[in-house]
């Protein structure tokens, strides 16, 4: 699977941002789609993920009602909205993909990546 990540970009405190990542090379039935993000000198760390097939989610606590997973079948496409953006969002934003029939939060549990996309969130 070869995942390319886009939509980072510097937004003001409280404003919002819609990520995205093109899947391509497989089919996404049984994978799960996740979001990570790395600050410096931080490790990488949990923030959304999504049952391809059932469409079932999973958020960190951090981001819960401030950002949504989503996925469109028809362009192999998975989304994070992320409204009311802080500072500490503030991070490089990866894509990842794994076979799965479960929800997983670690990064060390994922088999593919995109590249990252940087999200700065100025106060």
């Amino acid at each position: 699977v070869q995942l390319q990540a886009s939509g980072g970009g510097l937004v003001q405190a409280g404003g919002s941002l819609r990520l995205s990542c093109a899947a391509s090379g497989r089919t996404l039935m049984s994978y799960v789609m996740g979001w990570f993000r790395q600050a410096p000198g931080m490790e990488r760390e949990f923030v959304a993920a999504i049952q391809w097939g059932g469409g079932s989610t999973s958020y960190a606590d951090s981001v819960k009602g401030r950002f949504t997973i989503s996925r469109d079948n028809a362009k192999n496409t998975v989304y994070l909205q992320m409204n009311s953006l802080k500072p500490d969002d503030t991070a490089v934003y990866y894509c990842a993909a794994v076979v799965s029939f479960r929800l997983l939060t670690s990064h060390r549990e994922y088999d593919y990546w995109g590249q990252g996309t940087l999200v700065t969130v100025s106060s």
